[in-house]
């Protein structure tokens, strides 16, 4: 018997196109049936799906009720999802990954910054243009352009960074998804591309939200043909 774990991000269970695959339109009912599915994986194939707790399980209770979800997919959450703190004192993670995560972070932040101060400036000078008598941006005078719109941009820079930089590793739920797959060797279900990303770099199996549900469907037929099997081979030798 398979004895196959994935940890799943919320993303596994909200994703459009895994919502497309199976030919379903209602969020709440994609929930459902994407649940049904891993309770029959659970109890036939001893395939077990485990949420971060309580990150993730929050997140997942919090968008069921938010989108109206009947209480029998709030009820499926809770029982055929295994709710795991991710142990992370203990799961050691190499530290350059942790470097480069770190840098790869700022690197994003940081063209964030950039193409909001270039909407600042953009929006600004059309406002001059406005309210001058200038025909165009280039007749717009470079001090009154600079002593109006600079201060602007140097407070923006300040509260950006204060608000973004300051204490920033991402989405704690994401990271404990990482942490707990890391932990219990599992496969990671998400339609993150940040996810996919550090799950590689952490050496960790990664598995498109959008595929999960066609794998359980696989893993499903294949244990109903091999039983079948079995019982065939059975009555032969009766």
């Amino acid at each position: 018997m398979l004895r196959q774990r994935f940890v799943l991000d919320t993303t596994a269970l909200t994703d459009l196109q895994a919502r497309e695959a199976m030919g379903v339109d209602s969020l709440c009912e994609g929930m459902k049936n994407m649940l049904e599915m891993i309770a029959s994986a659970r109890l036939k194939l001893g395939i077990s799906c485990y949420v971060p707790f309580p990150s993730v399980y929050n997140e997942l209770q919090e968008f069921a009720k938010n989108n109206g979800c009947e209480t029998d997919v709030i009820a499926k959450i809770d029982t055929w999802l295994v709710k795991k703190a991710p142990d992370r004192y203990n799961v050691m993670i190499n530290s350059r990954i942790f470097h480069e995560y770190v840098s790869y972070m700022r690197e994003r932040i940081n063209k964030g910054m950039v193409v909001a101060e270039e909407a600042i400036w953009e929006g600004s000078t059309k406002c001059l243009l406005l309210t001058t008598k200038a025909e165009d941006t280039q007749q717009i005078d470079f001090e009154i352009e600079k002593g109006v719109i600079g201060p602007i941009v140097g407070k923006f820079r300040n509260k950006y960074r204060s608000a973004l930089r300051y204490g920033i590793l991402d989405s704690a739920p994401d990271i404990d998804v990482l942490i707990l797959a890391k932990e219990l060797d599992a496969a990671v279900v998400a339609s993150d591309f940040g996810i996919q990303k550090w799950a590689e770099e952490l050496g960790v199996r990664f598995v498109p939200a959008h595929t999960f549900p066609m794998i359980l469907k696989e893993y499903l037929a294949h244990a109903r043909d091999a039983n079948n099997q079995i019982k065939d081979v059975f009555h032969e030798n009766l």
